[in-house]
């Protein structure tokens, strides 16, 4: 069984909701769509009040590399074209389109039908995941057609693909795995025509058995595809630790995973890029876990983006005492401060923290345990780190590999001190960072 060598820990799974089926949510009345949900410049808008769209049609523009198309995920008028708050509170351009109707752009194959012969070509595949607003659906949401564009001198060996979804609760990559695991084999095999790579390596956690059987049982079809059980352990699905578990290679610090001829993609991801590249439809829905301890209602959703993250609410209930609900898992996500936002790209799980388990320990001084070197997947000291970003000591910080943290909050985790160690290695972080980048003008 493969596993990263340096760090990592072994957070409560709590993979409540694996045994749910994907549910389709119902089509809301209105949706709200950021024209920033992905890392990158924000698109640009490119229709106004009272214009009329069909589902996928395009309604904002990527005008710089790193940048993703947006497409409406409904039929309708839009009725705005004005900043809203995100569910930081943050205010952010977003299109607001009234629902009418499910009218399709008829370029879209909306049958169900699974397309296994792939007719385009290595540049016509890349153009299809850049004009289809496909992001990493694993956390980040860079844009995947950026990760293609691969220089000339440099040469991919590997496409890896992250079935691990290490992070507690979430379950929607383990259930895409089982309900449409064929259309990621193809959506794979698409990424290999596009990249050149000769060799596909898809790695799934231990705590998977159902998926990994069902992967490698439809793998066998692909000589090029090889799926691999990985040691059940966090943070598994980060890239650096994933390519180093699947193949020995290591990623040098501040280095791309080209470096060493890896391109890596998310399970749910590849499922996009299916779609994308076989039915010619754009990324319009996310898929979500709704989950918890006390949760009411235990879901694995796939719902349109731009849908009201209070509506999903009311449908399944919010538990008595919840101290928090969480966007993403409970180690690298974040609470959500205003609930009256609106689902995007990736958001991949609202998870409702009991108040018991919400609250913070009481921070007291650092007795040199060392848990927290130990746990370091990337073999950094987050005690040394917490102490020169307090002090505001950022060329420290960088001599030090600040800029190396993962941010997977494994060193937070296990310190029986409850210091705020990621906490303070971000601003350190993004204070280093700021540093380097006006040092190098």
């Amino acid at each position: 069984m493969k596993t990263f060598k340096i760090g990592g820990i072994h957070p409560e799974e709590n993979k409540l909701a694996k045994e749910e089926a994907i549910e389709v949510f119902p089509i809301p009345k209105q949706v709200t769509l950021f024209v920033t949900q992905h890392l990158g410049a924000p698109s640009t808008p490119i229709v106004q009040a009272g214009d009329k769209v069909k589902v996928g049609q395009l309604v904002a523009t990527a005008q710089t590399l790193v940048c993703a198309n947006l497409h409406s995920p409904v039929s309708g008028t839009v009725v705005k074209v004005e900043p809203v708050p995100d569910m930081t509170g943050y205010r952010k351009l977003a299109i607001t389109i009234d629902v009418e109707d499910d009218i399709w752009e008829e370029t879209i194959d909306t049958t169900s039908e699974i397309r296994k012969e792939i007719t385009l070509t290595k540049p016509e595949i890349i153009e299809r995941i850049k004009a289809c607003g496909v992001v990493g659906l694993g956390g980040a949401c860079f844009p995947t057609h950026v990760k293609y564009m691969v220089p000339p001198e440099k040469k991919v060996d590997y496409i890896i693909v992250n079935g691990a979804e290490c992070e507690p609760y979430i379950t929607t990559d383990h259930r895409i795995m089982l309900e449409n695991g064929e259309e990621c084999l193809i959506g794979v095999q698409a990424l290999l025509i596009a990249s050149g790579a000769p060799e596909a390596r898809i790695g799934i956690e231990a705590n998977k058995p159902d998926a990994f059987e069902h992967l490698q049982r439809l793998a066998s079809q692909y000589p090029n595809i090889k799926v691999f059980k990985l040691k059940t352990k966090y943070p598994q699905g980060a890239e650096k630790q994933l390519i180093k578990s699947l193949t020995g290679r290591e990623v040098p610090n501040g280095k791309l995973p080209i470096e060493v001829g890896c391109i890596v993609n998310n399970i749910t991801t590849t499922y996009a890029i299916y779609e994308a590249v076989q039915k010619n439809k754009p990324l319009i829905e996310t898929y979500t876990t709704i989950s918890g301890k006390r949760a009411k209602t235990l879901k694995n959703y796939k719902i349109r983006l731009g849908t009201s993250i209070s509506e999903v609410l009311s449908t399944v209930g919010i538990p008595e005492n919840t101290g928090k609900i969480v966007s993403g898992g409970p180690m690298m996500g974040k609470a959500i401060a205003n609930i009256n936002s609106y689902f995007v790209k990736g958001m991949s799980s609202l998870l409702f923290i009991d108040e018991s388990e919400s609250k913070r320990g009481v921070v007291e001084e650092c007795i040199r345990c060392g848990k927290c070197v130990t746990a370091c997947p990337m073999g950094l000291e987050p005690y040394l780190l917490y102490a020169l970003a307090t002090r505001a000591d950022y060329e420290e910080c960088e001599k030090h590999g600040i800029m190396n943290c993962i941010e997977c909050g494994s060193c937070q985790y296990g310190c029986p001190a409850f210091r705020p160690l990621l906490d303070m290695i971000r601003v350190g972080k993004n204070k280093t960072g700021y540093m380097i980048r006006t040092r190098n003008k």
